[in-house]
């Protein structure tokens, strides 16, 4: 798609708040902070910066770098580069858009306890009404079943959610731009209020202390890699189709490498804000060992209980509770609506198709499949998906594309496009090449089997056998899911063909491209 054609952002700046928008999630708020507090903090925190270093920019760049090279999002990208990788393209856009199904419920969810914060206000030192004040008012069992009981409060917040998004990417790149001016920095400051009020509370201090001392004896734990390989993986918003088409809207005079690092270290920061948040304010009430790695736990049953004990008037717990459930709201949304708009940028450049209509129609179909997370078990059928999706799709994804691109493709042109504008900075070529090459797949590849392995291994195929799943639904909602990805491509040709639409759409050769 030529670049007069398509939007773009107003300048470098919008860029780096959009995809820093993006970058920034619910992950890096709660998945973050419980990672650090179960791997030894400071520990954590060092691991995580080296593989962000050694995988996370250079996977950054090289996607953004495609995705401006190409003016396309995922699929038309990778076709660019070779035809037969167009199928890696369709995977990643499948399941952004399996992401996103549930991503918005969670957003929902948010929303929803942002709108109930006035409760906390009755709440004061009353623990277990903070806890169940989320589960009753999604009325869920935890269980897979109950799917035609739907929870009216979700299911109103959920409308809200699609509306919100929507309403974000309505003109694509040109109202993300107007919307990430103020959704990146309302968090930031609310985070760096939260973050004041932690330390100055009696043990805030403490739990600072614990997480930034780092315990070296967990570096010997192999979880600790896997995880913070992750993290890093899932927080920059990279293999999920997003930073194609953020990369696409871009100008050709934007220097890549200098802003790659910039969204890097942003994201990271803000997970360390969020980190600082979580242990002084957990610190503060006595309540340090209560931090979990399930975000889900964190934000609406452990941390509601430490709202309720920051103080003995009600009202300021109340307008606590609002500021982080508000700060929670504009990080979801910036992600959830990025997600919707890697998917529609890879839809409409593949057909060259109305990117609005588009949108419209991504949003229409996730928004009623969504519908399915706010029945009572709509919990259970997430905490599925999710996993799928991350643990065992986007890896796979990952494998693929750095593969694809490492092994059959040259990273060096790619390089060159990402240092084509730097001047003080450039992207050093073996930094580069040999993460995109061998560190890179070979950490997906072992992240990859060890997750099989444990799934089998562990509870025979079974994700949350202990939690009462069962093994229809992983079937239905996890195996099958993923299959569904790895071979929507071919589903995709398949339907083309038998539709004669597949020359529709031709690849443009790298080489080619001015």
């Amino acid at each position: 798609m030529s670049s007069s054609k398509r939007g773009s952002w107003g300048n470098s700046f919008t860029f780096i708040l959009a995809a820093v928008g993006s970058a920034v999630g619910l992950g890096n708020a709660w998945r973050f902070p419980g990672l650090a507090s179960k791997y030894g903090g400071g520990t954590f925190l060092l691991i995580y910066f080296v593989l962000m270093l050694i995988m996370g920019v250079p996977l950054l760049m090289m996607e953004i770098s495609i995705g401006r090279k190409t003016r396309s999002g995922v699929i038309p990208a990778l076709g660019s580069l070779n035809k037969k990788f167009q199928w890696i393209g369709w995977a990643a856009t499948t399941n952004a858009f399996v992401i996103v199904t549930y991503y918005a419920v969670v957003f929902a969810w948010v929303i929803l306890m942002a709108a109930l914060s006035f409760k906390f206000a009755s709440m004061t030192g009353n623990s277990e009404a903070a806890s169940s004040l989320w589960a009753t008012s999604i009325q869920t069992t935890g269980t897979t079943s109950g799917f035609l009981s739907i929870s009216t409060l979700s299911l109103l917040a959920l409308l809200v959610a699609w509306a919100l998004i929507y309403y974000c990417i309505r003109n694509g790149a040109s109202s993300v731009g107007k919307v990430v001016k103020y959704t990146v920095f309302i968090p930031i400051i609310c985070l760096v209020v939260m973050a004041i009020k932690g330390i100055t509370m009696p043990g805030g201090v403490d739990g600072l202390i614990k997480l930034f001392k780092p315990d070296l004896s967990i570096l010997k734990t192999p979880n600790i890699w896997i995880d913070a390989c992750g993290q890093v993986f899932y927080s920059l918003s990279i293999m999920m189709a997003i930073m194609f088409a953020y990369g696409s809207y871009l100008p050709e005079e934007t220097n890549i490498a200098r802003d790659g690092l910039i969204i890097a270290f942003s994201d990271l920061a803000i997970s360390v804000l969020s980190g600082i948040v979580m242990f002084t304010t957990m610190g503060g009430v006595g309540m340090m060992d209560k931090i979990s790695d399930s975000g889900v736990a964190t934000a609406f049953i452990i941390y509601p209980q430490a709202i309720v004990h920051l103080t003995n008037n009600g009202v300021v717990n109340a307008i606590f509770a609002f500021v982080f459930y508000l700060c929670l709201c504009t990080l979801a949304i910036d992600s959830a609506f990025s997600i919707v708009e890697g998917v529609s940028a890879s839809i409409s450049d593949k057909y060259r198709i109305d990117a609005k209509k588009t949108t419209i129609l991504i949003c229409s179909i996730s928004g009623i499949i969504s519908i399915l997370f706010t029945t009572q078990a709509g919990l259970a059928c997430l905490d599925i998906v999710d996993y799928y999706a991350n643990s065992i799709n986007l890896v796979f994804i990952g494998i693929c594309e750095t593969v694809a691109i490492g092994w059959f493709f040259k990273p060096k042109k790619m390089l060159n496009e990402i240092n084509r504008n730097s001047t003080k900075f450039k992207m050093n070529s073996t930094w580069f090449i040999v993460s995109i090459k061998f560190v890179a797949p070979v950490i997906l590849i072992s992240f990859f089997i060890w997750n099989i392995y444990s799934l089998i291994a562990n509870s025979n195929g079974i994700y949350g056998a202990g939690d009462g799943y069962s093994l229809t639904c992983n079937v239905i909602l996890g195996w099958s899911m993923s299959l569904l990805v790895a071979f929507s491509g071919l589903i995709a040709f398949i339907i083309e063909k038998a539709k004669k639409v597949d020359k529709k759409y031709i690849p443009t050769n790298w080489d080619d491209i001015k």
